[in-house]
């Protein structure tokens, strides 16, 4: 099966219409290529190229850029050293990269958020909901889960995403049942940064997981909320850690396309490192206010 097959499929099975403004493109390789394997990856780091390499895969399939800027622009990195190596690694061992990323969120089902819900075991608790507003889906945005505290969900959600440190704004022991799932950067308003403290204050909700997060915009808003006594927090677990997940289960959703060809996800992981302070014995998970 070659690489313009699997593509040609995989946006069929989205049941929608290719887009035509869309950063899901090829970013090294070739359509006509057979293909070998295929890895599924949140972002084609050099770990997981070289991951790929080793398990006999030759085409990945990528969420998020490859080259460092949100439509893998090329322009200016005609004499980047890093840009370089990482490209002729790829065309040393031969691998193909797709970035399927607007076609995944505009499909019938968002299937990162459909990852993220199965990764928690939140379908259950999804609040259905007909309103879409410029790319946001509320009945993927809004959950009620069984009544718990901002710290012991920050703690579960750390332990389930493989994090040393979970941050959070706000009070950890404030109750929590009406949680809004903001992944990725999607919780950077999507055009508009007041979206999502107006989601959070016209959907009543007690908490927001998101992805990324600008500390003026909302960091600030549910900081001053915090300070004034009202019922708001934030657990924010990263862009990467909170759309990983559906990378993870693509391969299932992907097994009706690609038959015996071999489909494994492979983790991009974290991209940070955690310095914990063993001089002062501060050993903390939380950022109180």
């Amino acid at each position: 099966m070659k690489v313009k097959e699997v593509i040609r499929e995989v946006i069929k099975k989205c049941e929608m219409e290719p887009l035509i403004r869309t950063g899901d493109r090829i970013i090294e390789g070739d359509l006509e290529q057979e293909i070998t394997g295929i890895v599924t990856t949140f972002m084609a780091t050099v770990d997981v190229i070289e991951r790929a390499h080793e398990i006999g895969a030759n085409f990945i399939i990528t969420h998020e850029p490859t080259y460092y800027t949100g439509n893998d622009r090329l322009d200016w990195l005609e004499n980047d050293t890093v840009y370089l190596a990482k490209k002729a690694l790829l065309e040393r061992y031969g691998i193909t990269v797709w970035r399927f990323h607007d076609h995944m969120h505009q499909a019938e089902t968002d299937g990162i958020f459909a990852g993220m819900r199965r990764e928690f075991g939140w379908e259950s608790w999804r609040i259905q909901s007909e309103k879409k507003e410029a790319g946001w889906r509320y009945d993927d945005m809004i959950y009620e889960i069984p009544e718990t505290t901002v710290g012991a969900l920050a703690g579960r959600l750390k332990e389930r995403l493989h994090l040393p440190v979970m941050r959070i704004v706000g009070k950890p022991e404030q109750s929590v049942r009406r949680v809004g799932l903001l992944l990725g950067g999607i919780s950077l308003g999507t055009g508009d940064e007041a979206r999502p403290m107006k989601l959070m204050e016209d959907e009543k909700l007690d908490v927001i997981i998101c992805g990324e997060i600008m500390e003026w915009t909302l960091c600030a808003y549910v900081r001053d909320a915090s300070m004034l006594g009202q019922k708001k927090a934030l657990i924010i677990p990263g862009h990467n850690r909170t759309e990983e997940a559906g990378m993870k289960y693509l391969p299932e959703w992907l097994s009706s396309i690609t038959g015996k060809i071999p489909v494994t996800f492979v983790e991009a992981g974290d991209p940070f490192s955690y310095i914990i302070s063993e001089e002062r014995d501060c050993h903390l998970f939380f950022a109180i206010v």
